[in-house]
Parts: C-alpha cells; sequence; structure tokens
C-alpha cells in the first residue's frame, strides 16, 4: 500500500502591529512627532488607505510591513 504525503496548509504569519511608542523604540529612525504628523493627517497623506493604521479604541496601533509599504510608495514618486 502506498502512502500519500498530505501537505498541511502554511500557517499564516500574524502581521506585527506596535503602538506609535513601541514602533519608535523599534525603529529610532522614525521620531515620535514624525509619526504623530503622519497619523493626524492619515486621510489627506494615503496612509489610512495603506491600511497601516489600526484603531482599536483610542489606541492607534501601526501595522510595521504595511506602514514600510507605504512608505516607499511615498518615496517612488519622487523618482
Amino acid at each position: 500500500m502506498q502512502q500519500t504525503e498530505q501537505s498541511q496548509p502554511a500557517t499564516p504569519v500574524a502581521p506585527h502591529y506596535f503602538t506609535v511608542q513601541q514602533f519608535t523604540a523599534k525603529h529610532p529612525a522614525f521620531p515620535l512627532g514624525t509619526l504623530r504628523h503622519q497619523i493626524f493627517y492619515e486621510n489627506t497623506n494615503g496612509l489610512k488607505a495603506s491600511g497601516a493604521i489600526i484603531r482599536n479604541g483610542r489606541r492607534v496601533l501601526i501595522r510595521e510591513d504595511r506602514y514600510f509599504a507605504w512608505l516607499e510608495a511615498q518615496n517612488q514618486g519622487g523618482e
């Protein structure tokens, strides 16, 4: 009798969310004031549309991968 291997579906990797303070601690190149400014203007600068900002009650969370994708897209406009 021949055994067949059943492939298990890959477990999805949970996205990394950080508070603004945690994000600045992990990435010191982005000061607290800069992030707060970007979040304040999230509707006009495209940050909200990118899905990088999540609000949970009063807490603002930054999804790291989408934030950096948004940042790269901002840089593409200058080339």
